[in-house]
């Protein structure tokens, strides 16, 4: 499902049944997977998000992390959001002084959230033969933790290691390769 307000946020959101864990209150994973179609058929490109990033950061500010997709629920602070071979990955605590964020630990701790989502306005897209979304530029506002992620692979993950991260990390851009090369035989 995909939401639009009336500021031009647009927001992604659906149900998957993967777990979740984090380490005291930190929380990392990827809220966007590069390649993937989501449920509304819109597929992120690398590089998306540079721009507004490097905006940001430029500015001084860093993008929010919302309960639900709700301004007026901050939960906690992104200390990390970067793009990466994979996706946007983004690692930061829940501001557990805070009566949502104490909340919003405690379902993801239980398994009864575990979704991200992210909130931003399309600066850049085309569609493609199939009539999928190809998004080029994002102005990323806001990665949010969610029941419905729209997805499916947007999600929480265990803190690990930083070797061990760094592993999987690897691991998972090498899939990623490796699935773009069978799409592009599949086609031929």
């Amino acid at each position: 499902m995909q939401e639009f307000s009336a500021a031009g946020l647009e927001t992604k959101f659906c149900r998957f049944d993967e777990g979740v864990g984090v380490k005291g209150d930190e929380i990392a994973g990827y809220a966007s997977i590069f390649g993937n179609a989501d449920q509304g058929g819109d597929v992120v490109q690398k590089g998306a998000y540079a721009g507004s990033l490097a905006r940001l950061a430029g500015q001084g500010r860093g993008i929010k992390m919302l309960w639900q997709h709700d301004p007026a629920q901050p939960i906690g602070v992104w200390d990390e959001v970067r793009e990466d071979a994979r996706g946007l990955f983004v690692k930061g605590r829940f501001l557990t002084g805070v009566r949502r964020g104490a909340e919003a630990l405690a379902l993801v701790e239980a398994g009864a959230i575990d979704g991200l989502s992210i909130g931003y306005r399309t600066l850049r897209a085309e569609k493609n033969a199939k009539g999928q979304r190809l998004l080029h530029e994002l102005e990323l506002w806001e990665v949010s933790l969610v029941t419905f992620p729209m997805l499916p692979e947007a999600r929480v993950q265990a803190k690990a290691d930083a070797a061990a991260t760094d592993l999987l990390r690897e691991m998972a851009d090498a899939f990623a390769d490796a699935r773009t090369m069978l799409a592009g035989f599949r086609e031929h």
